[in-house]
C-alpha cells in the first residue's frame, strides 16, 4: 500500500492492481452527469434504491472503478467510503481517454459481477447505448440519439416513427423511471 501514497489525493481506478489515473471531466461530461443524476435522485427520493455520482465500487481485491453514476438497491453494499460489489445500474460517460476501457474491460467487469443495466454515453455524438443483463450476458437493448431539428428533417416517415418511440429511456429497475433523451443533453457547455 505504500506505493499508492502518491495517488492519495488524485482520482484513479484499479484493475487487478494496475492503476489508471482519471483526468478531470469535461464540462459537457459534467452537465450530462448532473442532468441524469437530478432525474434519478428526484425519482428515488424516499425509495429503497440510492443514486451516487463517482462513488468507488470495489469488485474484488485490487479492482475498483469510479463510475460516473450508479444506483444501488441492496443497501448492505453501501459502506462508509465505497460500494462493495455490483451496483444495479451504472452509467459511464465516454471521453477520448476512457472510451476503450469503458466499452471494453469495464463493461466486461460489470457484466461478470452482475450489474443489471449499463449505459455508455458519447457526449459529442449525443448517443446513449443501453445494455441489459440477460442470462449473465449483456445484450444491447437500444441505442438512443438526441436528434437536432435538422437531423429530424432528414429522416423519412418510417424512420421518424421509429425514432419517436426512443425519445425517452426507461431505467429497467422501475416501471416508471423514465428520462427524456433531450433532458440528458440539455444545456451542455460547448
Amino acid at each position: 500500500m505504500e506505493q499508492l501514497k502518491e495517488y492519495e489525493n488524485r482520482k484513479y481506478e484499479m484493475e487487478h492492481g494496475k492503476v489508471y489515473m482519471l483526468a478531470a471531466a469535461s464540462m459537457p461530461h459534467l452537465d450530462i452527469q448532473r442532468n441524469i443524476y437530478r432525474h434519478i435522485a428526484n425519482y428515488l427520493h424516499g425509495k429503497k434504491c440510492k443514486v451516487y455520482a463517482e462513488a468507488k465500487v470495489v469488485f474484488e481485491d485490487r479492482t475498483f472503478y469510479i463510475p460516473d453514476l450508479l444506483i444501488v438497491c441492496d443497501r448492505s453494499k453501501i459502506k462508509l467510503n465505497h460500494i462493495e460489489g455490483a451496483p444495479d445500474f451504472v452509467v459511464e460517460i465516454l471521453s477520448p481517454t476512457t472510451a476503450k476501457r469503458d466499452i471494453g474491460i469495464k463493461k466486461d467487469t460489470y457484466e461478470k459481477y452482475g450489474v443489471k443495466e449499463y449505459w455508455t454515453i458519447e457526449p459529442k455524438s449525443e448517443n446513449i447505448m443501453v445494455y441489459l443483463l440477460k442470462d449473465g450476458k449483456y445484450e444491447l437493448q437500444e441505442v438512443y440519439h438526441n436528434y437536432t431539428e435538422e437531423e429530424w428533417e432528414g429522416l423519412d416517415e418510417e424512420e421518424m416513427e421509429q425514432e419517436r418511440l426512443k425519445e425517452a429511456i426507461k431505467i429497467s429497475l422501475y416501471d416508471d423511471l423514465i428520462i427524456p433523451v433531450k433532458d440528458i443533453f440539455a444545456d451542455l457547455a460547448r
